[in-house]
């Protein structure tokens, strides 16, 4: 009975062994495991900088020739990325009327290039294009010294440009007012000129900061002096007059005993921002964006403006018709006339009026947005957050604000940028910005 039972057994435990051999010669053998390569995305540097150009592209403002259409005005109202700053190391904008300036890191001496409207040299001598507008950027030439000479700050007004280096202020294109520095030439031919203005110095101080509005400049030094010259008739040289002047000269004023760290102006009204927070001002008074006396809305003194209830000022902007403060806790007020960014009902306002901080960001879920920089063009306005948004609000004309239509914008929206931005250039028709990658 025992030897039966034992043989079932021998017998059943061969047929599992031969059914486990049959599966593994028809079962097909794992491959061998090979490491696949990790994708990583590039980690950017500290000083990587990206450019995004939105608006009017016509000009050639933009830089961006691909995008011009035959018999149709041209324009891109989003951001779009600058091949021109993949191409090169961008350091720092300004934008004028119809054309763009670019500062860049080289390591020889073209450390600036032009595009868009050049009718006077503003970009530099031009001997190619009849239509005296560049449609792709190129260098500016500087009678520079070396190759190791790096651009500090630019600015653009109607006709021309300012440009900082470390040797100096060099001034291009429009001087019919005096705003290029240099002794007015009567009926002079800006057209293909090549005339590039140097000022070493103001004095034996170091120019630090360079300001344009319309058809004037500013110079700030290093001891926080401001100095202007060029077009006057609405008192926005400060110099207590209202005549044309082409020497840097000093304003005086209330800016007497005080330390001034900013100076800002995108056309013929100026503001002025001290080390202790205090507010200035000078220049076109029409609508308010200034104290005036009785009649008389041309300002051509420096004069204090009572900011003292808004907190600590720590940044200034100035546009066609309207004026813009941020105090120290990221609140933004704004006065004057045109789109506030108060809502479609506001128009003007005679006193600084607080924007909402919900429309820039700050609500229940995010304590800590701020705006930390503003800035204004001629009918646009701008504000930067500590998160690197950019909100944009006021006149739209051609894309301007970059929200991806035409429409002008009545309160603060967020612009659809692809990466931080950190700077803005606002032009008559279309805006620059200066950024770096969110990665």
């Amino acid at each position: 009975m025992f030897s039966v039972g034992r043989n079932c057994f021998v017998q059943a435990t061969k047929r599992a062994k031969n059914f486990h051999l049959i599966c593994q010669k028809f079962t097909p053998t794992k491959p061998e495991l090979k490491t696949l390569p990790i994708f990583q995305y590039p980690i950017s540097q500290e000083n990587d900088r990206r450019v995004y150009v939105w608006g009017l592209a016509e000009h050639g403002a933009l830089g961006e020739p691909k995008i011009l259409k035959k018999n149709k005005i041209s324009y891109i109202s989003k951001p779009k990325r600058s091949f021109f700053a993949e191409q090169h190391k961008v350091i720092d904008i300004a934008c004028g009327y119809g054309f763009t300036a670019y500062a860049i890191h080289a390591s020889d001496k073209n450390i600036v290039y032009g595009t868009g409207i050049n009718t006077d040299s503003q970009l530099g001598y031009n001997k190619i294009d009849k239509s005296n507008m560049v449609h792709i950027p190129r260098p500016i030439y500087l009678p520079l010294q070396n190759t190791l000479t790096k651009t500090v700050s630019m600015a653009a007004g109607r006709a021309h440009l300012l440009i900082l280096t470390t040797e100096g202020l060099f001034t291009l294109g429009n001087n019919a007012y005096g705003q290029c520095g240099r002794p007015i030439i009567l009926n002079e031919d800006y057209e293909k000129s090549m005339v590039v203005h140097h000022i070493p110095d103001i004095k034996g101080k170091k120019i630090t900061a360079v300001t344009a509005g319309q058809d004037h400049s500013v110079l700030l030094t290093e001891t926080g002096e401001v100095y202007t010259f060029g077009w006057g008739a609405d008192g926005q040289t400060g110099l207590a007059h209202y005549q044309n002047e082409y020497r840097p000269s000093l304003v005086k004023g209330d800016l007497a005993g005080q330390r001034i760290i900013k100076v800002v102006c995108a056309a013929d009204c100026v503001l002025a921002l001290s080390d202790k927070g205090k507010v200035y001002g000078w220049g076109n008074s029409e609508y308010n964006q200034l104290p005036v006396q009785e009649d008389n809305y041309q300002i051509n003194i420096a004069t204090e403006l009572d900011t003292q209830k808004l907190g600590h000022i720590i940044d200034i902007a100035a546009g066609g018709c309207f004026c813009m403060i941020l105090n120290n806790d990221g609140n933004v007020f704004v006065w004057g006339y045109g789109i506030l960014g108060l809502g479609p009902q506001v128009q003007k306002a005679s006193k600084p009026t607080m924007i909402p901080p919900a429309l820039f960001g700050n609500n229940v879920y995010n304590r800590n947005i701020k705006v930390t920089k503003i800035y204004c063009g001629i009918s646009q306005l701008a504000a930067i957050t500590n998160s690197g948004d950019l909100y944009m609000w006021g006149g739209n004309k051609f894309g301007s604000l970059g929200l991806g239509h035409m429409k002008d914008q009545f309160f603060p929206l967020r612009v659809a940028v692809g990466a931080q931005v950190t700077k803005v250039a606002c032009g008559v028709d279309h805006t620059v910005t200066l950024c770096k990658p969110f990665i």
